[in-house]
């Protein structure tokens, strides 16, 4: 029987997955551009980016691949990577993520698609996650206040000497003390910053931190090395001379070990990667960052608080969040918008499943494992370098050349020092039978040591390796929350339940302008579990890594065709720290041309705040570009201020498409006005999801550009992170993009210092963008920029007869977002952006961006995942809600008695015996018939800022407060 040819044409389509991501079908395209009166995709393109700036050709990239071809394929590159016992430690180690949250969290769109909780009435879920990550922190720590996390450990160590320097008041001097027992690469990061800021770094033995005269200091706890030594001196030292402390101490060490807090430390800072999150060849990992309650106005970062609704129910919001959302410009001290929120989340989970026993259990097996090794090493006659020790024992005096190769033949990774001396970190993985292995490696074959014979000779020994004086006598994880959930059904329930609580990407689209809500496909997802890319260590030997090496050296290939640049690095692990990076790599360029006198940073009015932060922590001068009433940058402004400044020019930052979501005309004479005058063309690529396939920054003027992966190439936002934010450059800044001092990278100068604990920054996530592009191929990429113009301007077209939209280019057309104009009808009917904001969760959406980058407005970005479906749903609701506020404006319904000054709609509104409102409990949580089909309900009524931030409370309520 022959075969249908048509049936093995569409087995063999290569472009299924294309189909699958965009959302618009044919016929959807068709009516969406008759319903703007454009006859193609190709005139709707030919009036909304300029012809000049126009690529002009297909990319050249390989042909799209199937779902099931780039996995495949994807599989087969990662199995080059080989899975070793990885006993280097330095911050990284292995771990086990119980699959109730692998499969529930990790593995969950319900997760791993929702957004930064901006929005804390539908945002509830991943609140209180977050809220047990501070409350295990703070406990762990003994610290009074804790973060939602940072971004990797050495991130956290940089904030920290930040903070020290803001909050001493006491000591005039600029220089920074470093022990000299901090992990290497924290110390890269650090110095980084520091010379930046213009600190002085000092390193040297962590006793003599009182004889120097530094503002701040950062010790390790334990040493890198291992050892466990009580702080309290030091730390006492230190406060008498006016220093403040920063401990950067292991998280599950606390579990046995005397807490930071009760040793006077200011803050403390770490990776919470230990408890159950995957080394992932180095990210993402959720560092903590842990204060004392005086330090609480100035933590960097997200603080998740306690509040009350309007009912008075207690309810968690992120705290001072215009902190964040609204950066101090130029007068920052840190460009932090990015947390690992998942990845916390995850961790918090993780100290919930164990609780305080099961942690104690955890961290005490891993320890007398450590003791016995030990043991066995100090009867063998090997000489250990300290003797106090939590899981890290550090070997002097031994053959390190037989060693490394017995450790070879093993498939056994340990770590080597400069000066022969071997380490080596035991960790949750590691059984009896591995330290047998070990004592094979490090003694021979011949040692003749048994370890169940060692075992029982440490049994009554107790924490033989922690001094008396370090070990923990304070209870921790005492909250109930860390007590119930310890059985798999418990647990899952409390996962499903907190899911339930939070709206995502599983729900509606989320129409958040300059965020990027795409798809993130399930075939893109499958592989950050895998074991041959989760389970590798991120300074692990270079010969088994080759898969890493492919995946990334192939990603970067593409994201060089995809931006016109000539290199790209992919330390930077947030879309601000690649701004950060990006700039440093300018002035390390300048500097290097003999003109370092160039610091000068011109910035346009209409900026994404993080941009000028940038800038003031590379020690640039921000000076304002301003816009014109079309929201253009102003020629003459810019021409005039690049003239001024001359010589001392160093950069100009740009958003293109504007952050107003237009396509300026003028951007390449922009870009060659300042590089007329000696600068450089750094451009944002937060709106790169405009340009793939159309435009490339490298062509039309940039110098550098960051690329938000999480936001263009589909790395699922997760909560509020993770991100990643690589850096295109052209050629003459390749040697001047970051470096590693653990591992150093090709092609980059020796003295360009890190800006992320790990080479390749969050590297496990990198294989998502990389499915992404493998499977849209060039056509599919430039189709799906086409569809989010064409999805901006469908709903800018269907909106603006009820709405003012704000900003248009030349010819009339928005970019891939719009901006429509909320403060009119504010003055008409006392409505605000916030009032529509919190309206749209009645209608099962969450809101555009608000106030962003213009107060009083809301920009809306559909991207091209949305189907023609989903957008004239959010339309529809859109339309409704300005037909309610219609009804406010005529004096129908009171200014402070209507669905949207009362919005959300809780079951607890609903379920009132007294209805004392002019509209119908319909009305108000079912407001239409797409509504009434699949209602979702916020779990919250509209919660009280003002109240969360003048009483502050970051820890976990009472079991009280949530029975209530």
């Amino acid at each position: 029987m022959a075969f249908d040819n048509r049936r093995l044409a569409q087995l063999a389509n290569h472009d299924a997955f294309l189909q699958r991501h965009n959302g618009p079908d044919a016929d959807d395209i068709a009516a969406m551009l008759e319903s703007l009166e454009i006859d193609s995709m190709d005139s709707l393109i030919d009036r909304t980016v300029p012809a000049s700036i126009r690529l002009g050709r297909e990319l050249d990239l390989d042909p799209p691949r199937s779902e099931a071809e780039a996995l495949d394929y994807l599989y087969r590159l990662a199995r080059q990577n080989r899975v070793a016992k990885s006993y280097i430690g330095q911050g990284y180690y292995d771990t086990l993520l119980p699959a109730v949250i692998q499969r529930n969290v990790l593995e969950n769109p319900g997760w791993y698609t929702a957004y930064t909780p901006y929005q804390p009435e539908i945002s509830q879920g991943r609140l209180e996650g977050l809220l047990n990550f501070q409350q295990m922190v703070m406990d762990l720590t003994g610290m009074s206040l804790a973060n939602a996390s940072l971004l990797d450990e050495a991130t956290a160590a940089a904030e920290a000497m930040a903070l020290c320097r803001r909050a001493n008041k006491k000591v005039k001097s600029n220089a920074f003390f470093v022990a000299e027992d901090v992990f290497p690469q924290t110390l890269d990061v650090v110095r980084t910053r520091a010379h930046y800021f213009g600190f002085e770094l000092v390193v040297g033995p962590a006793a003599e931190v009182a004889e120097h005269e530094v503002f701040g200091a950062l010790l390790q706890y334990p040493g890198e090395s291992g050892r466990v030594h009580d702080l309290t001196p030091l730390i006492d030292a230190a406060g008498q001379a006016g220093i403040m402390t920063c401990v950067s101490a292991d998280i599950m060490s606390l579990v046995l070990l005397k807490e930071p807090g009760a040793m006077g430390a200011d803050m403390v800072v770490g990776s919470a990667q230990r408890f159950g999150v995957p080394m992932g060849f180095g990210g993402p990992h959720a560092a903590f960052f842990a204060t004392t309650d005086k330090l609480k106005r100035s933590i960097p970062g997200r603080i998740i608080g306690v509040s009350r609704d309007e009912y008075g129910h207690t309810a968690l919001r992120m705290a001072m969040q215009t902190r964040e959302q609204h950066i101090r410009r130029e007068k920052a001290t840190s460009n932090i918008c990015t947390a690992q929120a998942l990845l916390a989340n995850i961790a918090g989970f993780y100290a919930v499943y164990h609780g305080a026993e099961g942690l104690r259990t955890i961290a005490g097996r891993i320890h007398r494992l450590t003791t016995i090794l030990a043991t066995g090493l100090a009867q063998a006659g090997v000489k250990l370098v300290h003797d106090s020790w939590f899981d890290t024992l550090r070997l002097t005096g031994v053959d390190a050349g037989k060693i490394h190769g017995r450790a070879m033949a093993q498939d056994v990774n340990l770590r080597y020092f400069a000066d022969g001396d071997v380490g080596l970190s035991l960790d949750q993985t590691t059984t009896a039978h591995d330290v047998a292995e070990l004592f094979d490696v490090l003694l021979g074959e011949e040692h003749g040591l048994a370890v169940a014979v060692l075992d029982e000779a440490v049994v009554n020994q107790g924490l033989a390796g922690i001094p008396a004086a370090c070990e923990r006598d304070s209870d921790f994880l005492t909250h109930p929350t860390f007590q119930r959930y310890h059985s798999e059904t418990e647990m899952l329930r409390y996962l499903k339940r907190l899911e339930n609580k939070d709206l995502s990407l599983a729900h509606a689209m989320i129409p958040l302008g300059s965020c990027t809500m795409k798809l993130n496909a399930t075939a893109e997802m499958m592989p950050i579990t895998w074991p041959e890319l989760a389970r590798i260590h991120p300074f692990a030997p270079q010969d088994q890594v080759a898969g890493y090496k492919q995946i990334i050296g192939e990603l970067a290939a593409f994201l060089e065709e995809i931006t016109g640049y000539d290199h790209i690095a992919m330390q930077p692990n947030s879309g601000a720290q690649g701004e950060y990076a990006g700039l440093i790599a300018i002035r390390r360029y300048q500097q290097a041309q003999g003109e370092g006198q160039r610091h000068v940073c011109l910035i346009p009015s209409s900026a994404h705040g993080t941009n000028p932060a940038s800038a003031a922590m590379t020690h640039m001068k921000v000076v304002v570009v301003e816009c014109d009433d079309n929201g253009n940058i102003d020629l003459a402004d810019l021409r005039h201020k690049a003239e001024t400044h001359g010589d001392d020019l160093s950069a100009i930052m740009l958003t293109y498409p504007s952050t107003h979501g237009v396509f300026e005309e003028s951007i390449q004479e922009a870009c060659e006005i300042v590089h007329q005058h000696g600068g450089q063309v750094y451009i944002d690529g937060a709106n790169m999801n405009a340009q793939v396939g159309l435009a490339r920054p490298g062509d039309f003027g940039g110098d550098v550009s960051h690329l938000n992966l999480h936001k263009t190439f589909c790395i699922p936002h997760g909560g509020g992170g993770p991100g990643m934010g690589p850096i295109g450059v052209k050629a003459h800044l390749a040697a001047h993009v970051p470096n590693h001092c653990v591992r150093g990278l090709e092609g980059v100068a020796a003295d360009a210092g890190a800006v992320a604990a790990a080479p390749f920054g969050s590297a496990s996530i990198l294989p998502i963008s990389w499915a992404y592009i493998k499977m849209m191929g060039a056509r599919g990429l430039r189709e799906a920029t086409q569809l989010a113009i064409l999805g901006a301007n469908y709903i800018a077209g269907r909106l603006s007869a009820h709405y003012p939209v704000l900003y248009k280019g030349a010819n009339g057309q928005v970019a891939h977002e719009c901006i429509i104009d909320i403060r009119p009808l504010k003055n008409g009917s006392g409505i605000s952006e916030e009032d529509i904001a919190k309206r749209l969760m009645d209608y099962g959406f969450h809101a555009p961006t608000m106030s962003f980058p213009v107060p009083g407005t809301l920009m809306i970005e559909p991207t091209e995942s949305e189907s023609r479906y989903e957008l004239d749903r959010f339309c529809d609701a859109m339309i409704h809600i300005r037909e309610e506020i219609a009804r406010v404006e005529s004096g129908e319904w009171p200014a402070d008695n209507n669905p949207l000054v009362k919005a959300p709609h809780t079951m607890t509104d609903i379920m009132q015996d007294h209805w004392e409102r002019p509209y119908s409990r319909e009305t108000g949580a079912f407001p239409t018939t797409a509504v009434k089909a699949a209602k979702y309900w916020p779990s919250v009524n509209r919660v009280d800022n003002v109240q969360g931030d003048r009483q502050l409370i970051c820890s976990c309520p009472s079991i009280d407060a949530y029975r209530d």
